[in-house]
């Protein structure tokens, strides 16, 4: 018996929970979202100033190709975006039936 006296007796005691039941701790939720939109303004007014003193180191002929350049890119979105699947498909059969044999690809269908 000698060997079992210093055994514990009771319920297990562990450690960071109290006495009367676990306690469950506040979330920084409100913290974390005014913390992340207040650095996402400051990340977004960097970048707008990045971007003035960049177009102040530029000459003029710099700048009007850079418009140019984000206008063409604009533009060839919107035209990439004004047809539907089944129209890029239809195109893209007739081009097919344009070619030569040696070039032949089977036809995609947009339909099963």
């Amino acid at each position: 018996m000698d060997a079992y006296e210093q055994v514990q007796k009771g319920p297990l005691k562990l450690k960071g929970v109290t006495e009367l039941g676990v306690t469950k701790r506040k979330k920084k939720k409100d913290r974390d979202k005014a913390k992340l939109l207040e650095t996402m303004g400051k990340i977004q007014k960097n970048q707008e100033e990045e971007l003035r003193r960049h177009l102040d180191k530029l000459t003029p002929a710099q700048v009007a190709f850079e418009k140019v350049r984000e206008k063409r890119h604009m533009e060839r979105i919107l035209k990439k975006a004004s047809k539907t699947h089944k129209q890029k498909v239809e195109d893209f059969n007739r081009h097919l039936d344009t070619l030569t044999e040696r070039c032949d690809i089977p036809k995609v269908s947009w339909t099963k």
